[in-house]
């Protein structure tokens, strides 16, 4: 009961990857950085064990950032051919590169971080991938001229490689769509859709997280113009709940979301967000273990897989460490009260 997890980035090292930034730059190359992404990755494994996490991730430490770290393997994208774009309904703007062409994988985008995580734990193990609306929110195009289409076309090549993952070995595939907060319509109309393609054949667990966002700047700033109340959730969560999904997960602690609107996730297993990612200040196992009592009032307990809200990979390592060591103690206080 209430096994925990992570919604999937942690910080890179130090000698990886420049610290504290969503897109770091890498500081090594060529084989030195491939072994190097091996030992982050391994490092954040055994990390996680110690705080008392039930389920794995690599830590996304292969990847410079969580979209650009798949469309790295896709044919069919100039990366050269940059365009200033507005993200997340022009939340902010970024140089992103353009579809020319269609799309297709190069080969495997996970192999190694996945087999590499799945021989070094025993630990159930889940993966991140970017979903679909998402990626087509962060990418320019010239070749499709829909977004929809290109949104079914990316889905195909992410159902690719999460089959091969869940041959790898993999517990969980997770699709991280923050632009599900954004486009709430759309969500409706197609991007369950997209994800449902996304999903299609897979036996092993499938999630979709949504959140607020990383705690940068822009997303701090948008939350505070979203008033007394956050209520993009109860829009789309109904239909969530009629999805093919499994698990979603969720941003709760510290937020302006009622709580009472997970009850609108019946039949789903909800990652619950009880970390900030938004704050350097550390949660206390208490306060943990209380958002889980306020979310047991409209979520049954053996559904409720205590989370972090977002990513913390553009946090100081120090206070990812005392985050995670939070969420493993605060899920066994709350086991103990009600288990």
């Amino acid at each position: 009961m209430f096994e925990t997890a992570i919604a999937g980035s942690l910080p890179k090292p130090s000698w990886l990857a420049e610290p504290q930034k969503l897109w770091p730059q890498w500081k090594l190359a060529g084989e030195a950085l491939a072994e190097g992404k091996r030992d982050a990755t391994l490092a954040w494994i055994k990390l996680q064990e110690d705080a008392g996490i039930d389920i794995v991730g690599d830590g996304e430490q292969s990847r410079q950032h969580f979209v650009h770290g798949f469309l790295e393997s896709v044919e069919g994208i100039d990366f050269t051919r940059k365009t200033k774009m507005g993200i997340r309904d022009n939340r902010y703007e970024a140089m992103v590169p353009t579809v020319v062409a269609p799309l297709r994988l190069r080969g495997r985008v996970h192999e190694t971080e996945a087999r590499l995580a799945r021989a070094h734990t025993k630990r159930k193990l889940k993966f991140t991938l970017p979903g679909p609306m998402t990626i087509v929110d962060t990418i320019a195009d010239v070749y499709y001229g829909d977004k929809v289409k290109m949104a079914m076309a990316f889905a195909a090549l992410l159902n690719q490689e999460a089959r091969a993952l869940e041959a790898d070995g993999v517990d969980v595939v997770q699709f991280d769509e923050p632009a599900f907060n954004v486009y709430r319509e759309d969500v409706k109309r197609w991007g369950i859709d997209a994800l449902h393609r996304a999903i299609d054949g897979l036996r092993c667990r499938t999630a979709v997280h949504i959140c607020y966002g990383y705690g940068i700047q822009a997303n701090i700033d948008w939350k505070r113009s979203l008033g007394s109340e956050w209520r993009q959730y109860e829009e789309i969560f109904p239909a969530l709940a009629r999805s093919r999904l499994d698990q979603v997960s969720v941003e709760c602690i510290n937020s302006r979301v009622p709580i009472n609107l997970l009850q609108l996730l019946a039949g789903k297993d909800v990652l619950l967000g009880v970390i900030d990612v938004a704050t350097d200040k550390i949660e206390t196992p208490e306060i943990v273990a209380g958002v889980i009592a306020d979310a047991m009032k409209y979520v049954p307990k053996e559904r409720i897989h205590p989370c972090t809200n977002c990513g913390l990979a553009p946090m100081s390592r120090d206070v990812a460490l005392a985050k995670l060591a939070a969420l493993g103690a605060g899920a066994a206080l709350a086991r103990r009260q009600f288990g």
